[in-house]
C-alpha cells in the first residue's frame, strides 16, 4: 500500500520521478527528482507537498483498510538531502540499495517499530 500510494505520486505529479525507493518496516529511503518541466493540470509541487500528498494518502487508505479512523501512520518530519553531484547521488542510490541488508543492524529489529 505505500509503495503504490508512493508510485501514484508519479500520476499525480507527472513532474516527479522516484529515481530508487526502498520501504523498510520501520522507515523509507527515496530518491525523489523534481523535474523542471511543468504541467499544464498539475503545478509543479514542492518536496514538502509531495511527501505531506504520499503521507496523507498512505495513511487515509491505511485507515479504510483497517477500520482505525485517525490513527497516524508518519512522524511529522522526515530527513531530506539535496544531491549535489553524481557521487552525491550514487552514494545515496548505493545506501538506499544495501539498506535491507543491513536491516538486522536497526535497533528496531526484531522488536516492534
Amino acid at each position: 500500500m505505500a509503495e503504490e500510494e508512493l508510485l501514484a505520486l508519479m500520476e499525480r505529479y507527472p513532474m516527479i520521478r522516484l529515481d530508487k525507493y526502498v520501504i523498510m518496516p520501520n522507515h523509507i529511503h527515496v530518491l525523489l527528482r523534481i523535474t523542471q518541466e511543468t504541467a499544464e493540470a498539475s503545478p509543479r509541487p514542492t518536496l514538502m507537498q509531495a511527501m505531506a500528498a504520499w503521507k496523507s494518502l498512505s495513511t487515509r487508505r491505511w485507515n479504510r483498510m483497517t477500520g482505525n479512523a485517525g490513527e497516524k501512520l508518519w512522524q511529522q518530519g522526515y530527513y531530506e538531502h539535496i544531491i549535489r553531484d553524481d557521487n552525491d547521488f550514487m552514494a545515496h542510490w548505493t545506501y538506499i540499495d544495501q539498506n535491507p541488508a543491513r536491516w538486522s543492524e536497526d535497533e528496531y529489529f526484531g522488536g516492534t517499530p
